[in-house]
């Protein structure tokens, strides 16, 4: 029994190490062992201290063993601490969700540099994974390497994986090209309300993909004798239903006219990485894109995502809310000039850096030195817009910010069904938020934070607004089963905590 039990966690420690690409070499290195150590543990022929398998799954950043069932992670908060110093942005989810995605269309090798890794990125992972795309991390983690099979396992997804992101919903565009017949789980992630696929249909459509929506999954049939024949009009103009069309017209044989389309920074990379693949795209940045398509598309192909344009606005708001000094690096300016001018109207202190270029050779970047500064309310409500107007994400943020500056502002969240209810959980935190419908919000600043203990929002933007207030709130505050945060941010609260920031994370014993 013991051989046994030595034999599963050696060949566990072995598939991690080669998930991330290491050799035995690499791990005897990083624990201070001899590779022919590491050879014996991953062969069951050596016996493992709980405190040796903790070590290991540090070094490979994967948990080897679990010895009872992990409850969520909660964090506390220590707050009232100003936060000093410098952060780079990360790249964007986003971006990174939508190019694991765009992968699917690629026969060839693609390499993906710096993606964000965050539990959106992990399951759409498990799910190439699942249907028998090799994936593995290169160097220090932060690159994946993606390598297609002959032939997709379409039968053997990860539902349950599936099921925990609406990502899964652009595996379409790709996969029409790939399957006359497949199906999909209903696609899941944040609480924001009805969110129909009827968009998408509209815009796939024209490409011979008709859906039906029985027992849990789409099931999908495709007509390969058709094109499109005029312009696609897109119903919503969504990131998502672009980014959907833009994959289905990638290898459409033809030219593919998409209207109505996103400009989001999400879309502009997907635009940009289809470039590196071989399609030709016309009107980047616009609304109106045209795609010169082709059938066949086996490149090896490397690209870097651009940064996050919502966590710098994150980040923004965490020296704000926190009265503090603190530069954010990598900022992508493009997507955040209507947020920043709209701050500076409200009184922010602030200088940016020049220009530079993301590694994606793009995307422009700069660095943003926020200072403590007296804010008031706007003149006008604040809304959000498709870019180039105020980011939807971004929005959330500004109820926060708003709670800080003298005077009532309305926040109006016209896109969702029910987020703008989860800004007054800023309520519990000493926040003047009053509801007036499921869209809008009204504001009344300054306020007095004080800690207390809240289970956090099922939306992801909001629950990291009350985490910001968390931290500028007198007193411990927790914030209980954080997961939808870690859906969407890269280590948040340990990198804040490097500026200054005072969060602890827990589970309950």
């Amino acid at each position: 029994m013991a051989d046994d039990y030595r034999g599963q966690i050696g060949r566990l420690i072995r598939d991690s190490r080669q998930h991330r690409g290491w050799t035995q070499s690499q791990l005897a290195d990083a624990l201070g062992t001899s590779q022919s150590a590491i050879h014996r543990i991953e062969h069951g022929q050596q016996n493992l201290s709980l405190e040796m398998i903790a070590r290991i799954g540090e070094s490979l950043d994967k948990q080897i063993v679990s010895l009872a069932p992990q409850g969520p992670v909660h964090l506390r908060v220590s707050g009232g601490q100003q936060l000093s110093g410098s952060i780079e942005v990360r790249s964007s989810k986003n971006a990174s969700v939508a190019l694991l995605c765009a992968s699917l269309l690629n026969k060839g090798k693609t390499t993906l540099r710096g993606i964000a890794r965050i539990e959106e990125v992990n399951r759409i992972i498990e799910v190439l994974e699942s249907i028998g795309i090799g994936t593995r991390w290169l160097g220090e983690g932060r690159d994946l390497e993606i390598t297609p099979p002959e032939r997709l396992d379409l039968d053997s997804m990860d539902v349950e994986a599936a099921r925990r992101t609406r990502s899964v919903i652009m595996f379409l565009g790709p996969l029409l090209h790939r399957e006359v017949r497949f199906k999909l789980p209903y696609a899941g992630g944040c609480n924001l309300g009805t969110r129909t696929v009827d968009p998408h249909m509209s815009a796939l459509r024209p490409f011979g993909l008709e859906l039906k929506a029985t027992g849990g999954y789409y099931h999908a049939e495709v007509d390969r004798s058709t094109s499109p024949v005029r312009p696609i009009v897109l119903i919503e103009r969504g990131d998502t239903v672009t980014e959907n069309a833009l994959m289905a017209a990638a290898r459409n044989d033809g030219v593919t006219v998409i209207r109505n389309a996103s400009s989001n920074y999400m879309v502009q990379d997907l635009c940009f990485f289809l470039r590196r693949l071989g399609v030709r795209i016309d009107g980047i940045g616009s609304t109106t894109l045209t795609v010169h398509g082709i059938p066949d598309i086996d490149v090896d192909v490397d690209y870097a995502p651009s940064e996050d344009p919502i966590e710098a606005m994150s980040l923004l708001a965490a020296a704000i809310v926190t009265g503090s000094e603190v530069t954010v690096r990598r900022a992508p300016i493009e997507f955040l000039e209507i947020e920043l001018a709209l701050l500076e109207e409200m009184g922010l202190d602030y200088d940016r850096s020049g220009e530079y270029v993301a590694a994606n050779g793009e995307t422009r970047l700069v660095d943003l030195t926020v200072r403590p500064s007296t804010l008031r309310a706007p003149h006008d409500k604040i809304h959000p817009m498709p870019f180039p107007g105020l980011n939807i994400d971004n929005l959330p943020f500004f109820a926060l910010i708003a709670a800080t500056a003298n005077g009532q502002t309305m926040i109006h969240d016209w896109v969702y069904e029910n987020r703008a209810i989860y800004l007054t959980e800023l309520t519990k935190l000493g926040g003047n938020v009053t509801l007036l419908d499921p869209h809008r919000v009204l504001v009344e600043g300054p306020t007095r934070w004080s800690g207390t203990e809240i289970i956090c929002p099922p939306a992801l933007r909001p629950a990291v607004v009350v985490l910001l207030a968390m931290m500028a709130a007198k007193g411990t505050s927790v914030l209980r089963n954080v997961y939808v945060i870690n859906r969407g941010y890269e280590d948040l609260a340990a990198r804040l905590s490097v500026l200054g920031a005072r969060i602890e994370a827990f589970r309950d014993i």
